[in-house]
């Protein structure tokens, strides 16, 4: 009986490997097949910078990991439509520096996958008390244009055919994003303090001279302690810090609890987690935090 029942569980284990084979080399089939390069982004930013980098490119296809994300993607859990979806891509674009880092394993198991970090080249990274960094870089205008540029670069190595396309596109987006940066760059808020419950906020705030206290909620704001809050209320009272910085994913709570002992004004800005499928979006959703910024002065 038992030799029965091992045989049973052997001729099992061959007929499962047997199909990830057989669904592998058809996989790969229909990659060569029609000739399509299929590329994979791992979530909103990093979609928006490659459409632009690919738009007009014929034979490229670019779908989305993550798009219903609500908050940030360190939340976010692998589906098994995520995982179709690597099972035909050709290449894997993600914004890297430790950010996807759910993504590891299953970049891993496909060996013939091309993966591009759109942050390799970014150096001005903002870190933590705790000499941690804060990976969210993308509302650094300049990051933003760096990730672009990196994304474009490396598209060109991976498909020489197409690769005058990605640089004519990428450059004709980066004038777009100058243009944004020179409007910017006109808010005078230097003198200007901040609380931000948020880490995506913080190089927003940064490049405009918002001199910012982050308070790491690690987006669970029931985390953060009496004590903590204690003692933000006394700062800011101290300090005069009349505002504080949430996305428009968070939660208000701990916004409100600090408006009401310090009569701050609570100023909600647009992460760019996600949004609709718009080659100008991140334009737009800056234009916003622009407005939004523009009366803090």
């Amino acid at each position: 009986m038992k030799s029965k029942k091992a045989i049973s569980i052997l001729i099992l284990i061959v007929m499962v490997v047997i199909l990830i084979v057989y669904g592998a080399i058809n996989r790969n089939k229909t990659k060569q097949s029609d000739g399509k390069i299929r590329i994979l982004t791992s979530f909103y930013p990093i979609y928006i910078m490659t459409l632009n980098i690919t738009n007009g490119v014929n034979n490229v296809e670019v779908s989305n990991m993550a798009d219903k994300l609500n908050g940030c993607i360190h939340d976010y859990t692998l589906t098994t439509t995520d995982l179709k979806k690597f099972e035909t891509a050709n290449i894997f674009i993600e914004n890297g520096a430790g950010l996807e880092s759910f993504t590891d394993k299953i970049v891993n198991s496909y060996k013939d996958l091309k993966v591009i970090y759109a942050a390799q080249n970014v150096t001005n990274f903002i870190y933590s008390d705790d000499n941690e960094s804060n990976s969210h870089i993308w509302l650094s205008i300049e990051n933003y244009k760096n990730e672009v540029q990196t994304i474009a670069s490396k598209l060109s190595e991976i498909d020489e055919a197409n690769s005058g396309l990605y640089n004519a596109n990428a450059n004709q987006y980066i004038e777009k994003l100058n243009e944004l940066q020179s409007k910017f760059k006109q808010l005078d808020l230097s003198n200007k303090k901040a609380i931000c419950l948020d880490e995506s906020l913080e190089y927003l705030l940064k490049e405009n001279n918002i001199d910012e206290t982050l308070i790491e909620t690690d987006h669970d704001q029931a985390s953060i302690s009496a004590e903590l809050i204690k003692e933000t209320i006394s700062k800011m009272n101290s300090e005069e810090i009349k505002a504080i910085f949430i996305d428009k994913n968070d939660s208000d709570k701990l916004a409100k609890a600090l408006q009401n002992e310090t009569s701050a004004k609570i100023y909600v800005l647009n992460s760019g987690m996600n949004g609709e499928k718009n080659l100008n979006s991140y334009i737009d959703l800056m234009n916003q935090n622009y407005e939004i910024l523009k009366d803090l002065q």
